[in-house]
């Protein structure tokens, strides 16, 4: 799991390092980006060539990088030590443009909360992610409960993201990853800096209901597990 999501995290650099016309390597040149990720499938495996000399040197020093790095050069802490603890309490600034999001905020709705840590907007995995949520996002309604995104990426980025993807829910900025690391889901990529590990809480009441942490290995059906989880501990409260 841990050797997949720096994979993630790789792709990200190895995006960043390309021109903004190649933003969206793992499909095919469309008028937008909106356009191309919505419609053309994505494989995480597939690269086209880079465009430029610059751009080919960047991302033969990040796969060189990749190469290099071990699961204890970068780790995320245990996650699980959180279940049935009181949630960290953060305020992040939200892709809305509407200022800060608390826990506070969150809780204080009464709903269920699925907050959801992801490594990088416009990744492949990250966008997967993200459409399996909005794909579901009538169901999560329903069953009283708010689906929230957090990352490391500017308010821009993440806002450029929710508007790509029509997505229904809002995205939070971790600079710094401080939260991230307050809820064990930090990852650390010596050169790089801190990202956020691809893992999710269900929250109510401010209580961590539950902990998903082997997200990687199934993005495209994460949301499903988590509705079914959901409806699991509804049952049990």
């Amino acid at each position: 799991m841990m050797y997949s999501t720096m994979r993630d995290t790789i792709i990200l650099f190895f995006r960043s390092a390309r021109p903004a016309a190649s933003l969206s390597p793992f499909a095919r040149p469309s008028p937008t980006r909106g356009a191309s990720l919505r419609h053309h499938h994505l494989d995480p495996d597939r690269v086209q060539p880079v465009s430029s000399r610059r751009a080919f040197l960047s991302s033969v020093a990040v796969v060189t990088v990749a190469s290099s790095l071990s699961p204890s050069a970068a780790k995320a802490s245990d996650a699980g030590v959180l279940l049935g603890a009181s949630a960290p309490d953060f305020s992040l600034p939200n892709s809305e443009g509407k200022g800060n999001t608390s826990l506070g905020d969150l809780t204080s709705s009464g709903k269920w909360t699925v907050l959801y840590f992801y490594p990088g907007a416009f990744t492949s995995g990250c966008t997967l992610e993200a459409r399996g949520f909005q794909r579901d996002i009538s169901t999560y309604s329903k069953l009283n409960a708010q689906v929230v995104g957090v990352s490391v990426d500017p308010v821009e980025k993440n806002a450029q993201f929710c508007s790509s993807e029509r997505l229904d829910f809002y995205m939070l900025t971790d600079k710094g990853g401080k939260v991230s690391k307050s809820y064990g889901t930090a990852l650390s990529v010596p050169g790089f800096g801190t990202f956020s590990n691809r893992q999710t809480y269900i929250i109510k009441d401010g209580i961590v209901r539950w902990v998903f942490q082997d997200v990687e290995s199934k993005v495209a059906r994460h949301s499903e597990e988590v509705i079914t989880k959901l409806m699991e501990l509804q049952r049990a409260a």
